[in-house]
């Protein structure tokens, strides 16, 4: 798919500026993989220390940020790109923003994972905490090669997966409310549940929006705000060589 989107460029530096580029886009997806891993593990299994040490390690992934950044605005004023490098470069910028604030939520998992661990625990209070996460990490990894690959169809399946962990999401919610009501003691312990819910919530949210990067990028299209099925159709005329009336 790349290949057909990007050329050779006469300026072998350019080339290889924008392969450099691309890995360490992968680098930090890597980086944000394993901290949002271990800050799951941490809640899962109760790990204080594994929760906090997640929490400190964030610091990486903003620097990551910070370089990438400053690589790109060095390609835009001394290269000036067009076209499709152009868009690489846009969605770059936009896809480490979202990179870089799930490794805030990650953060926020962790802080939370420590101080759950030091409260009372019950057998099963992490079931549905478990299937959103694993929802979730899936999302991200998958966000993350079809970015790799600029893979559109790919791309949309994730898009389409958001749904799902919003509706996995309120469920969470619901239940925490019915419990906190139930035994007001429980108030604390099940709002710092609700919150991990919610920060994994928004982690498939901004999963979500670097596979929007890949479709603007690919076909230059920006589907922010545009009804499913239509962007459903755009993808499928445009892989069928196609394009949408």
């Amino acid at each position: 798919m790349e290949s057909e989107i990007f050329g050779q460029h006469i300026s072998r530096k350019f080339n290889a500026d924008l392969e450099n580029l691309r890995a360490m886009v992968s680098t930090m997806g890597g980086l944000v993989e394993r901290q949002l891993s271990q800050a799951i593990e941490a809640m899962v299994s109760a790990d204080s220390e594994l929760g906090l040490e997640v929490a400190r390690r964030d610091v990486e992934v903003n620097q990551m940020e910070v370089k990438i950044d400053e690589e790109c605005s060095r390609l835009l004023a001394t290269r000036s790109p067009a076209a499709a490098d152009l868009r690489l470069i846009v969605a770059i910028i936009k896809a480490i923003t979202d990179l870089e604030r799930i490794g805030d939520e990650a953060e926020r998992i962790g802080i939370l994972a420590a101080r759950l661990a030091v409260q009372h625990q019950s057998h099963g209070r992490y079931d549905e905490l478990n299937s959103l996460s694993e929802h979730v990490e899936e999302m991200v990894h998958d966000a993350l090669d079809a970015f790799s690959r600029l893979d559109v169809v790919d791309a949309l399946k994730v898009v389409e997966e958001d749904k799902y962990v919003d509706e996995e999401y309120d469920m969470i919610s619901r239940q925490c409310i019915t419990l906190m009501m139930e035994d007001p003691r429980t108030i604390r312990r099940f709002m710092d549940i609700s919150w991990a819910a919610r920060a994994l919530e928004r982690i498939g949210d901004h999963a979500k929006n670097i596979c929007e990067y890949v479709i603007y990028l690919v076909q230059g299209k920006d589907i922010r705000h545009t009804d499913i099925e239509q962007v459903r159709e755009q993808v499928r005329l445009k892989v069928e060589g196609q394009e949408p009336k």
